[in-house]
């Protein structure tokens, strides 16, 4: 019998804005389906949602054997579960997810990659949902470039990354003002991190960071001062994963929480 259902938020987004034009961009392999092997190992079901109820699209850069520790069966085991498990093929619209009522789930979870920053941090309909969960203080995990879907729960999210993009950090403290997460300490792919990318993957510089981004809404920011090493920041209901090689840290630190919240375990926040 299931311990009940977890809303995993995916993305939608395949290109990513950089100056000079677009890169191509998506969610990660292992930051999908890692958490979900942990979740789904204890017990729990999983619902996977998308803005426009198609699946993600997986970053060509995280298909590989590196994310998965060079362990070939595991890697093939993680290509097979994307492309085949009911789970990631019965795929809903986040309209319809919010429409059918947010009651049942019992936490969040939102992969990394870089496609979050597209489509998730801006949508109006991943702000219900966290609004929702966030009230009710059900754990919500994020992880890499996921944690910053979690702007989306302030009433201004587009305004607000409109302005990061024209570099109007001013304008977008003043629209983050009353975020639900204000003041939480959270982790997110670090500046470091993200400068690697730019310089080895999109060779082409981002509009903003994604802790510039955080720190400007009122988070509490903390990253490791070793890129791409494992590092998990959980703060109340919210688990956030800084890069990659948090997957199975994200994974176990949600399902401990999950453990921890009766189904109706519900307060004020």
């Amino acid at each position: 019998m299931s311990k009940g259902t977890v809303l995993v938020i995916g993305s939608n987004a395949t290109e990513i804005e950089v100056h000079g034009g677009k890169a191509k961009t998506g969610q990660y392999l292992n930051e999908t389906v890692v958490p979900i092997w942990a979740v789904q190992a204890a017990g729990y079901d999983i619902v996977l949602a998308t803005p426009d109820g198609t699946k993600p699209h997986i970053d060509a850069v995280s298909d590989s054997v590196v994310h998965f520790g060079g362990d070939q069966a595991r890697y093939a085991r993680a290509k097979a579960f994307f492309a085949d498990d009911p789970s990631m093929n019965k795929v809903r619209t986040l309209r319809a997810v919010v429409d059918g009522g947010l009651e049942d789930y019992v936490g969040v979870f939102v992969p990394g990659g870089q496609a979050p920053v597209i489509d998730l941090m801006q949508d109006p309909n991943v702000g219900e949902i966290l609004r929702f969960v966030h009230a009710r203080g059900r754990p919500t995990a994020m992880l890499c470039h996921g944690p910053i879907a979690s702007v989306a729960a302030m009433p201004a999210a587009r305004d607000f990354r409109a302005a990061l993009t024209k570099g109007d950090t001013a304008t977008a403290k003043e629209l983050a003002k009353g975020w639900q997460y204000a003041g939480y300490k959270m982790s997110i792919f670090s500046n470091s991190e993200e400068e690697w990318l730019e310089k080895k993957i999109l060779h082409a510089k981002m509009y903003f960071h994604m802790v510039d981004a955080l720190k400007a809404a009122g988070g509490d920011v903390w990253v490791s001062d070793v890129d791409f090493e494992p590092h998990v920041v959980e703060d109340r209901e919210l688990i956030t994963g800084q890069n990659p090689s948090s997957d199975a840290l994200v994974g176990a630190t949600l399902v401990r929480a999950l453990e921890r919240a009766p189904l109706h375990g519900d307060h004020a926040g």
